[in-house]
């Protein structure tokens, strides 16, 4: 069994930060690529941004300069530094991971989400 744990959302003005982690714990043999996804009211679910197991990473055009996504192989984490919020980015933010299990099944896995909201 695999589970992801999300923490650090929150309400926040616009212009500032959060700071959101998660942690991946376990029967699990590596993790590959992580990432954060967004999901707003009556909106589909969006790629954030994503890294993968060799530091690679990539972001949403609307996050670029405001957002930085990192990871810890190590402890198995993925955190996500937002700073310079808007209220356009109130959203549950979801982390996302794609898990080699010790049963060398590979899963994605998702956490349950942690709530940031923006006010203006």
């Amino acid at each position: 069994q695999v589970q992801l744990v999300e923490s650090g959302g929150g309400l926040v003005q616009a212009g500032g930060s959060l700071r959101l982690s998660c942690a991946a714990s376990g029967s699990i043999r590596s993790i590959g690529t992580m990432g954060w996804y967004r999901q707003a009211p009556g909106k589909q679910r969006e790629l954030v941004a994503a890294i993968t197991s060799g530091g690679s990473t990539n972001y949403a055009d609307s996050v670029k300069g405001r957002f930085t996504i990192s990871r810890d192989n190590a402890k198995k984490t993925v955190s996500l530094q937002v700073n310079s919020l808007k209220p356009e980015d109130t959203a549950v933010y979801y982390c996302n991971a794609f898990i080699k299990t010790m049963k060398d099944t590979s899963i994605p896995a998702w956490g349950q989400g942690t709530q940031v909201t923006v006010s203006s």
